[in-house]
C-alpha cells in the first residue's frame, strides 16, 4: 500500500536502463530536485565537481550523472567513428556546456546507471528535455533505440 502511494506521489520509478551483471532491476526513489538551477560548469579536468564530461554525462555538486534518453559520440579515439566521432564528441560536449552555463534548469534524478557508478538524471530546461536538444541539432541518437550513425 506504501508503495503504490509513493508511486501515486511520483517518489518511486523504475530504472529504464537494464541493470549490471550481477545484479537485479529494483525500485528507487527519485529525488526531489525540482528546484530551478543555475550553476556554473567547465569542461572536466581535475575538478570533478560542477563539470561537462562529454555530451552525455556531467558532474553536479560532486555528483556523476548520466543524462539519461540519449547518448552521444564518444570522444576518443578507437571507437567506431573514428575522428569524424571525436570530433562530433567535442561539439556536443561544448553545446551540452553552452547548455547548462546559459540556462536555468531542473535537475531529476532516478537510480544508477548500468555500470552503478553514475546516478541517471534528466536535465530539463524550459520544459524541454536537453537530450531531445542535442538530439534535434543532430549531436545525439535516441537511448536506448536511437542508432550509432556516427559510426557509418
Amino acid at each position: 500500500m506504501a508503495l503504490l502511494a509513493a508511486s501515486a506521489l511520483g517518489w518511486v520509478v523504475l530504472d529504464p536502463f537494464p541493470p549490471g551483471p550481477g545484479s537485479s532491476p529494483d525500485v528507487t526513489s527519485a529525488s526531489a530536485e525540482t528546484d530551478v538551477r543555475r550553476q556554473s560548469f567547465s569542461m572536466c579536468g581535475r575538478d570533478r565537481y560542477n563539470c561537462v564530461v562529454d555530451g552525455d554525462t556531467i558532474w553536479l555538486d560532486g555528483r556523476n550523472l548520466r543524462l539519461a534518453s540519449f547518448d552521444t559520440p564518444e570522444p576518443h579515439d578507437g571507437i567506431c567513428g573514428g575522428h569524424a566521432e571525436v570530433k562530433l564528441a567535442k561539439q556536443a560536449s561544448r553545446r551540452l556546456l553552452e547548455l547548462l552555463n546559459t540556462n536555468p534548469f531542473i535537475v531529476d534524478t532516478f537510480g544508477l546507471d548500468n555500470t552503478g557508478e553514475r546516478t541517471l538524471a534528466t536535465i530539463r530546461i524550459a520544459g524541454r528535455d536537453v537530450g531531445d536538444i542535442m538530439i534535434e541539432e543532430g549531436l545525439a541518437r535516441r537511448w536506448p533505440d536511437g542508432v550509432e550513425w556516427w559510426c557509418s
